[in-house]
């Protein structure tokens, strides 16, 4: 690759066109975006079809879903938000026709209880949202001031979600193996204290990550809310809110949301249970890591396949999770420049899948199954550069 001036400027020419070319800011981007002046925030934009190729359309685009964001912002938190704290107040409202007793399907309440459910449960994914990195507990540069007006009575979703006591099930949606769920019996009553509140008028970053995918599953009530979809949206915010240019930098908040939500449009499938076995499901693609495997390495493939090894053990959560959970959070973003510039739309993923498999086949030809297991559940490489090398060569090689 070229040194770093040299391709910040090759960035800086293609996308300081009117139209930006896209084949060449793929290309560009499939080596690894420079974080310098905000450029990854900007390809990613593009390349998950937030913003359109044509410049002269940025602002007003930018503009138009900002807005759109407040208003989902406005009808589903606070609105709510308002309607629970005057109806909280006053007694007579039981013998209003809508109240929390009210057994109709259409009613507010039942609605609100519903979503407390998601919500409890997205709350305990966001908590623990890259623990080995303070940023998602420290406080954002940019509250979300519609919401954190102290004229405010209403409930935030941190009250709520303090004030929920409901004790969520486990919920049966959690598909094994795509996130360490601690298992019911290590209960942590303390989860709410175990870190420091921000005090009134702060909310940390994770708080916002909450409220893009609680806003996400109220629009999307078909998938809503399925666990690892936290480790897809981090990667996202975490670029957003750490550019350089503080006007995008504000902005952080809705942009993920529109840029997570293209992203799910075209990974979604991997999270219905039901496409399970279809085409388009993650079965299909976690067989068709093993068949590339089998071309490109015949001898690793019969092994694994000897050893009952089947691939939803470990490549269920590398495809389903963009391989957010196996490496650190700087990695898994360079790798995501690749997967993002690839134009087939994640069939390179499947190359850096066989591509980790290959670079430790010597080790897995030489252990037995348990040893493997271990060896793929927590993968012993942690040089992302050498495995998109590798992954080039296997597409180089068709």
């Amino acid at each position: 690759t070229a040194p770093l001036p040299r391709r910040i400027a090759d960035f800086q020419e293609v996308l300081g066109e009117p139209t930006v070319a896209l084949g060449k800011l793929r290309h560009l981007c499939f080596s690894g975006i420079p974080f310098d002046g905000g450029l990854r925030c900007l390809c990613w934009k593009i390349l998950l079809n937030y913003l359109p190729l044509e410049k002269a359309l940025w602002s007003s685009l930018l503009k138009k879903q900002r807005d759109l964001y407040s208003q989902f912002l406005k009808e589903m938190i606070i609105q709510p938000g308002i309607a629970k704290a005057n109806l909280g107040v006053s007694r007579e409202d039981v013998t209003l026709e809508d109240h929390p007793l009210n057994p109709n399907p259409d009613s507010r309440w039942n609605t609100y209880f519903k979503d407390n459910e998601v919500l409890l449960q997205i709350d305990k994914d966001v908590r623990r949202l890259y623990p080995d990195m303070a940023f998602f507990q420290r406080p954002t540069d940019y509250p979300c001031l519609l919401i954190l007006d102290p004229q405010n009575e209403f409930e935030t979703l941190r009250k709520r979600v303090e004030q929920t006591t409901l004790k969520s099930q486990t919920v049966a949606r959690n598909r094994s193996g795509v996130t360490n769920v601690s298992s019911p019996h290590k209960t942590t009553p303390n989860s709410l204290s175990e870190y420091e509140v921000l005090p009134n008028g702060c909310e940390a970053h994770w708080e916002v990550v909450e409220r893009i995918l609680f806003i996400y599953a109220k629009l999307n009530p078909g998938i809503a809310y399925v666990q690892g979809m936290n480790e897809i949206v981090g990667p996202l915010y975490y670029t957003f809110a750490t550019d350089p240019n503080s006007e995008w930098k504000e902005h952080a908040e809705a942009d993920t949301f529109f840029c997570f939500t293209n992203l799910m449009a075209e990974i979604r499938d991997n999270f219905i249970k039901s496409l399970d076995d279809s085409q388009c499901g993650i079965t299909y693609k976690m067989e068709k890591v093993y068949s590339t495997l089998k071309e490109k390495d015949v001898e690793l493939y019969l092994k694994l396949q000897e050893q009952n090894i089947k691939p939803q053990f470990f490549a269920f959560r590398w495809l389903t999770l963009l391989l957010s959970q196996e490496f650190l959070l700087p990695d898994v973003i360079r790798i995501w420049d690749s997967l993002f510039a690839d134009d087939k739309r994640f069939d390179f993923l499947l190359l850096v899948c066989c591509a980790m498999l290959t670079l430790i086949r010597d080790q897995l030809l030489e252990g037995d199954f348990t040893l493997n297991m271990r060896l793929l559940q927590d993968y012993p490489i942690s040089d992302v550069h050498l495995i998109l090398k590798k992954a080039k060569e296997l597409q180089d090689s068709k």
